[in-house]
């Protein structure tokens, strides 16, 4: 009798429902669902990344705090185009640069605030802010503007027109705004203005100044009350003709006559004077440039003299010392070509 002693081998692959077999499905299963809530995680992160930045980076708020960065930076032609706004017809010379920054160095404490439904679908935006001291607000409408990158929000503030300032100045062609020069026809010009700001108008030369004068401006449909540039002589200028007044004055002290030859002093005496003539100045005139007709004038003057010398009586001999203080009044032409300056003084008999 034979045995077959070889030990028989099992197939390869298992059976459909054995042990194998149900283990390998369950464990695709488990992968896949592994798998699948880490993409519904990414979804619902990507979806809060979306919201959050719309929220912070693309959000009305942000539009308006982009343009505020931009008048600080000084950047015009950014702000213009974020602003959205009409330029009117006038004098662009605050529009850019350091003027425009200028404008926003006064602003303090500058808070914006969350956005607010508006209606047709707009939204509004509140900045709040000081001007030396002074709480001030300026709103901004902003309306819904196209998907950027096919997830992010935009917002465009709604169009406006710039405010302007205008401006005259007394006797001069020139002016500045923010330190920024600009010609002032008939010294006469509008400014148009970017919003909110505070801007600083004057006039200053050589000769003549005006006093600065400062307009805040919150908004587009402010009044801005025009501003008025009071010209008047630098302290140069007054000493300068003062001392030539003076000069004036002492070669006229130093004529040894009762009549001074083009002078505005004079003395008469029926007496005979027996000792020289001596003239002194007791009070020199006060000077006062004033505009007029388009042109500078020196207002009258009036100096205090005094006169000594001994006079002899006609009649008895007697010989007296003679002391007369006396005010006499006289003009003087001016005339100022740039930086040079001329007086003329003008006697009347």
């Amino acid at each position: 009798m034979r045995y077959d002693l070889a030990p028989s081998i099992p197939d390869a692959a298992a059976e459909a429902g054995t042990v194998d077999g149900v283990n390998n499905g369950t464990q695709l299963i488990k992968i896949a669902a592994a798998w699948l809530m880490i993409f519904m995680l990414g979804i619902a992160a990507a979806i809060v990344t979306i919201t959050v930045v719309n929220t912070e980076k693309f959000g009305p708020e942000s539009t308006v705090s982009n343009y505020l960065k931009a008048l600080k930076e000084g950047d015009g032609a950014k702000a213009l185009g974020l602003l959205h706004a009409t330029v009117p017809s006038a004098n662009a010379a605050a529009l850019d640069g350091e003027a425009l920054a200028e404008s926003q160095k006064k602003l303090a404490s500058i808070t914006l605030s969350e956005p607010v439904d508006a209606p047709d679908g707009q939204k509004l935006v509140t900045v709040s802010y000081t001007i030396d001291g002074a709480p001030m607000s300026t709103e901004f409408r902003l309306t819904s503007g196209p998907k950027q990158w096919l997830f992010f929000n935009s917002w465009d503030i709604v169009p406006t027109k710039l405010p302007t300032i205008s401006a005259s100045v007394v006797n001069a062609n020139q002016a500045s705004i923010n330190g920024a020069v600009a010609n002032m026809p008939d010294g006469k010009n509008t400014f148009a203005v970017f919003y909110p700001g505070s801007y600083e108008l004057e006039y200053r030369s050589a000769l003549f100044a005006a006093p600065p004068v400062s307009r805040n401006v919150s908004g587009p449909g402010q009044s801005v009350p025009a501003v008025g540039l009071a010209t008047g002589p630098t302290s140069d200028l007054l000493s300068q003709v003062d001392a030539t007044i003076r000069k004036y004055l002492d070669s006229c002290t130093q004529q040894a006559v009762l009549m001074p030859t083009g002078c505005p002093m004079s003395a008469a005496t029926d007496n005979r004077v027996v000792s020289e003539v001596a003239w002194s100045v007791v009070e020199y005139p006060a000077i006062t440039i004033s505009p007029f007709g388009g042109q500078w004038i020196l207002s009258p003057m009036n100096v205090k003299a005094q006169v000594a010398y001994d006079g002899q009586d006609l009649f008895t001999g007697l010989i007296d010392e003679v002391k007369d203080v006396e005010d006499f009044g006289f003009t003087a032409k001016l005339a100022i070509s740039g930086t040079n300056v001329s007086v003329t003084p003008v006697v009347s008999y």
